[in-house]
């Protein structure tokens, strides 16, 4: 019974050597995510069975695919997946739609509006994409720096004009 266990022992360890190196560090090792985001970036998701009330604050980036009613401020990005619904105030680096909001957005960066998405309110970013099949119902201001140096230059000439009317 001795012989038979060390030689079982033995079988293993065998078989274990004989296994190229390769295929033990192709096992081992994690696919890398094709985005690239800096190391210490985290992403909050909210799934899509959930529904949430309240206020999201704070660093990273936030996805949510279910409900949620309240506002967000988050420096980091804010995805709205398809079939989720926002309603609410959103303050991100970059927002991307994908289902539907009902609220304002400033987005420091960009606003994507993806052909599922739609948007009730107000935008203000940096950029925006539009994507053919999206829908919109608001106001929208893009391209202007955070001073909004191009609105002081219009009010400014429009007062040199020197019709006596206030703005």
């Amino acid at each position: 019974m001795a012989l038979w266990k060390e030689s079982t022992q033995t079988e293993s360890l065998d078989e274990r050597n004989e296994r190229p190196p390769q295929d033990l560090a192709r096992v081992t090792q994690m696919p890398q995510r094709k985005e690239s985001r800096p190391k210490d970036s985290q992403e909050s998701v909210f799934g899509a069975g959930l529904t949430i009330e309240g206020k999201i604050e704070g660093d990273g980036d936030v996805r949510i695919a279910g409900q949620f009613k309240g506002d967000a401020h988050v420096k980091g990005d804010l995805s709205i997946e398809k079939g989720a619904h926002i309603t609410g105030k959103i303050h991100a680096d970059t927002v991307i739609i994908g289902g539907e909001l009902d609220g304002n957005i400033v987005a420091s960066s960009q606003v994507k509006l993806l052909e599922s998405g739609q948007l009730i309110g107000d935008l203000k970013a940096t950029t925006l994409t539009v994507a053919a099949g999206s829908r919109m119902r608001g106001n929208v201001e893009f391209g202007w720096d955070d001073l909004g140096t191009g609105k002081v230059g219009i009010s400014k000439a429009h007062e040199k004009g020197g019709n006596g009317s206030a703005l």
